[in-house]
């Protein structure tokens, strides 16, 4: 009800405070001051002030009528119901059977269908209006507006009282259509209020009797009520409510109430009343400085946890299970940025939680985002603190940050509240972690020198192996107890690139690439017999990359573009000491881009050497404009194989297996190809292939929309790098769809899905029925979710979402909110 609210002020500001005062007529001067004939000619008068878009100065008016006179200061116009006299003015157009205004009292007067037009495009109708040119008293009779955002209001008065008070009687408000090629029509939301009431200073409106009405049916009834009018951005009051249930919590409601200090500061207080469990005090706090900004959230509970159990034994978990003593419970997410004048900026994250499933119990929206220099992957909470140096041709970053893990390590398949998460103490400390490049202003030995530097340092209270470590240097026996790998790494970098155009257009790239690391390890497991490591090595890698676009035009609306492309480059052979952790290259993602990249692992500890051909073509069609297609294949060759890279199997240690492609002499296959056949359709596709042709990994999206309103979007994932299948080897296989479609006019059916095709099962699910007719959409539906990570099993549940097109918001903006 907030958001209805808050259109129904911004549509009684704009009548009141916009479109009637901007009625104020300049003063009028005719250029002859006998009366004009009946369909005299549009006369003009202009001064020396320049004159607007419509060729008027501001203090003159354009006047087009039957007849038009003057008697003494008083200046009329008339016409009639078919012919309305039509006046411009300061931008306005103005329509009405008769228009009146008096130079000495400055009072305009429009009667008889009278119609004026803002510049911004929004249409007051009136019986009758009647505004000074001073905006201090203004009147309305039978008022119908539309604004510029297609809105209507309607009211039978409006009236503006004072310089600070303005009033309208018997209001109503739509956002939607009153009429369509069949005539008027009863818009599907509409506010019917008795009262009205702007208050300049206090910067507020007062209601009156307000009936809230769907499709013209009442729905909801209030006796006044108050809220800021549109010139407050924000103002302290409630929000809008959050109704919701889940079977661990029951019923819950969040009643937020926004607290403003002052425009750079404000509070968010959001209680969480639940009907199975103790309640959950949500804060918020921002503050915008003279160069920065802190935005804080936490929240607090003191009570048991809960969960799924298999009490009796058969298999099944209860629901909504307490368990443990009461205690306190908490999280603080929290973040700043402060960019001061000069080439530095620095910022911080603080992101703790006192349960690993707080954010899933009680359902914290919002709790895992991208704030600051570096990011938590999934489900994992980082806290930082960075400086950044940056100008046109150098770069520095220093940042020091830890971990908090929520990851499920191990699943209880019948009580998910026992699942097991990750260890914190297993996750590094880092500090400090720093990257530096540079770059010289001129050409050197007419090609680009890129220098680079990096160093970090990290520091771990408990043991980690695989994959950090070697599989050589994992202890037999249990590990329980070990202190934790600490690493420290320094990397310089030089990289020259020129570029060369040969007369026929092919394009060639020679480059040079000189790399040195130096590594220090300490606290290797003790029972290896290995002690500390420092170790330095070095990379000198030499090249060419070469290309030869082709362009034909095939008609007169599509062409061909064909890209065989290739690189050669050489360089001693890598050097992958085994007692060198890998800290920063456990994932590598093999795709078209980082195909022909000299380090195609993300980070810095596995680097590739030798002798590498790596060879690939690219085909796009275009046509029609809007209308493309596009393939690309490659692969890369190398002298020699590196075992490097092998990884064993989590189900089989004493089995190896490539999940980064480059193992081997060949790489995979990598496959890339986008495809828009129409304005409506478009989808993407990326894959990689091993020498059999077997798929590793693929991923593939496809939307699409037909009709005016009907959409779809189908996207696949599969890994099967891991050649053994088993609970532990990372193989994952999903489909998500969402699809919305009409079936009966306004009304539909919305369904939204994700089905994982390894397990067998579907992890969530929606099914709804709709309606939405273009400024009213309200969805009532069947939700479950299968997710196993969440520590009180599936939920499943009615769902209820409402969306008023062009309402506003309730002033408050959540997505601000981590």
């Amino acid at each position: 009800m907030g958001a209805l609210r808050l259109r129904l002020l911004t549509g009684a500001a704009l009548v009141i405070g916009a479109p009637l005062s901007q009625l104020a007529l300049p003063q009028l001067a005719l250029a002859q001051e006998a009366p004009a004939p009946a369909a005299a000619q549009p006369k003009a008068q202009t001064t020396a002030q320049a004159p607007g878009a419509d060729g008027l100065t501001p203090d003159a008016v354009f006047i087009d009528a039957d007849s038009a006179q003057r008697d003494g200061d008083v200046v009329s116009a008339h016409g009639s119901a078919e012919d309305r006299v039509f006046a411009r003015f300061q931008d306005h157009s103005l329509r009405a059977q008769d228009v009146t205004y008096d130079l000495q009292k400055r009072i305009a007067t429009a009667s008889g269908d009278a119609e004026l037009t803002a510049p911004d495009g929004s249409v007051v109708h009136a019986s009758r209006i009647e505004l000074d040119s001073d905006l201090k008293a203004g009147v309305a009779v039978d008022l119908a507006t539309r604004l510029s955002n297609g809105a209507s209001l309607m009211a039978a008065t409006a009236v503006r009282r004072s310089e600070t008070v303005s009033e309208l009687n018997s209001v109503i408000f739509t956002p939607c259509p009153i009429c369509d090629a069949n005539g008027p029509k009863t818009p599907s939301v509409s506010i019917q209020a008795e009262k009205a009431v702007q208050n300049e200073e206090l910067r507020a409106i007062l209601y009156r009797n307000v009936v809230f009405r769907l499709g013209g049916v009442p729905v909801f009834y209030l006796p006044a009520f108050a809220h800021p009018d549109p010139s407050v951005d924000r103002a302290s009051g409630f929000l809008v409510p959050t109704v919701d249930y889940e079977a661990g919590r029951g019923f819950s409601l969040e009643v937020p109430y926004l607290r403003v200090v002052s425009p750079s500061e404000d509070w968010l207080f959001s209680p969480q009343f639940n009907t199975k469990v103790a309640p959950l005090m949500n804060v918020q706090w921002r503050r915008r400085f003279t160069d920065g900004t802190i935005v804080a959230r936490g929240g607090y509970t003191y009570g048991r946890s809960f969960g799924d159990f298999d009490l009796d034994g058969d298999g099944h978990a209860e629901s909504n299970v307490r368990f443990g003593d009461r205690t306190s419970r908490s999280y603080l997410l929290a973040h700043g940025t402060f960019d001061p004048d000069g080439a530095w900026r620095w910022g911080f994250t603080a992101e703790r939680v006192s349960d690993k499933t707080l954010f899933d119990r009680y359902d914290v929206r919002d709790a895992y985002q991208d704030n600051g220099l570096y990011y938590g992957d999934s489900r994992r909470l980082i806290s930082q603190i960075y400086a950044e140096r940056q100008t046109t041709r150098s770069y520095l970053s220093v940042a020091a940050f830890t971990l908090q893990s929520l990851r499920v390590a191990e699943i209880n398949p019948i009580t998910p509240a026992l699942n097991v998460f990750e260890d914190d103490h297993t996750l590094p400390l880092v500090a400090p972690l720093i990257e530096a490049r540079w770059e010289p202003e001129g050409p050197v030995f007419g090609g680009r020198l890129r220098l680079r530097g990096s160093a970090v340092a990290l520091t771990r209270q408990a043991y980690v192996g695989f994959p950090t470590l070697s599989p050589e240097l994992i202890p037999p026996g249990p590990t329980e107890g070990l202190p934790g790998v600490d690493s420290r790494r320094v990397t310089g970098q030089a990289e020259w690139r020129r570029t060369l155009i040969s007369p026929l257009g092919v394009r060639w790239e020679p480059f040079v690439d000189l790399r040195a690391d130096f590594y220090s390890v300490g606290d290797l497991p003790p029972s290896l017999g290995i002690d500390d490591v420092n170790h330095a090595r070095a990379r000198t890698s030499a090249g060419v990359d070469i290309s030869y676009p082709l362009y034909r035009r095939l008609s007169a609306s599509s062409d061909l573009i064909l890209e065989p492309m290739a690189q050669l480059s050489i360089s001693n052979k890598a050097d992958l000491d085994p007692r060198i952790p890998n800290e920063d290259s456990q994932v590598t993602e093999l795709d078209h881009l980082s195909l022909f990249r000299i380090d195609r692992f993300p980070g810095y500890d596995l680097l590739e050497g030798g002798l590498r051909f790596t060879a690939g073509a690219r085909a796009t069609l275009r046509w029609d404009e809007v209308r493309s297609a596009s393939l690309f294949i490659g692969r890369s060759m190398r002298a020699d194989d590196l075992d490097e890279f092998l990884t064993p199997i989590p189900d089989d240690p004493t089995r190896l297996y490539d999940p980064s492609g480059l193992a081997h002499r060949t790489s995979d296959w990598v496959v890339h190809a986008t495809f828009n056949p129409s304005d409506r359709m478009r989808g993407w596709f990326h894959a990689t292939l091993d020498g059999a042709g077997e798929i590793h990994r693929a991923e593939a999206t496809v939307d699409g929309r037909w009709g005016r309103r009907n959409l779809a979007s189908v996207s696949y994932i599969v890994d099967r790098s891991n050649p053994l299948a088993g609970p532990l080897n990372r193989n994952y296989e999903f489909v998500q769809l969402s699809a919305n479609q009409f079936i009966w006019g306004n009304w539909g059916v919305a369904v939204n899905g994700i089905a994982d095709l390894e397990r067998d099962i579907i992890t969530r699910s929606e099914v709804g029925v709709l309606f939405d007719d273009d400024c009213f959409r309200i969805e009532v539906g069947w939700r479950r979710d299968n997710t196993r990570v969440r520590p009180t099993g599936p939920a499943e549940g009615v769902y209820l979402r409402l969306n008023l097109a062009t309402f506003g918001g309730s002033g408050y903006d959540r997505d601000n909110m981590r």
